[in-house]
């Protein structure tokens, strides 16, 4: 369920967390969560170990009106939850068609979290995208189970450049259409 706008960007509310725009007020948890090296590895983009201004850097970038990412923030705290439990974000591409990538901080995983997050936002459709995509690296089924589990299908396989890993890691391919 849609909530509100913020900056063109949805609130997006599901039963036990919100998914809401990240904000400056986020960077101290960012930092502490993708700081470890399980949370970095599972990602292209999050280096390891974490440099100094990263979290800052990117903070800016998901929040400017030119951004080609939305990034949205996991908070619970309208349940007297966490306020920050991970990211999800949509990436746009060309021919009406988005990107997923997300996070789950270690002390949430197992809790079905992701599949809520991502379920959230597909059944949202927040760019009104006619296909959704996904990668996840080989060595993390959990992240594959949750796109099977939100009705991904698996398409191939690929590799993609860890930054945390400094290496290309092979991975799978996941599509969901909508509407």
């Amino acid at each position: 369920m849609v909530l509100d706008t913020t900056d063109n960007q949805p609130i997006v509310a599901t039963e036990r967390f919100d998914l809401r725009p990240v904000r400056q007020s986020d960077i101290g948890l960012m930092e502490h969560y993708t700081r470890d090296e399980r949370v970095a590895r599972m990602t292209t983009s999050i280096p390891h170990p974490l440099p100094p201004g990263a979290t800052e850097g990117f903070v800016t970038r998901a929040t400017s009106p030119d951004r080609s990412e939305d990034v949205w923030a996991m908070d619970a705290t309208k349940v007297g939850g966490s306020e920050l439990m991970g990211l999800i974000s949509l990436e746009r591409m060309d021919r009406n068609q988005s990107e997923v990538g997300y996070w789950v901080a270690p002390a949430f995983w197992n809790t079905g979290l992701a599949s809520e997050a991502v379920r959230a936002l597909v059944e949202a459709n927040p760019m009104g995208n006619a296909t959704m995509f996904a990668s996840v690296f080989q060595d993390n089924a959990a992240s594959a189970r949750v796109l099977v589990n939100c009705g991904f299908e698996y398409i191939g396989d690929a590799e993609a450049y860890s930054v945390a890993r400094q290496s290309k890691v092979p991975t799978w391919t996941y599509i969901r259409k909508l509407g």
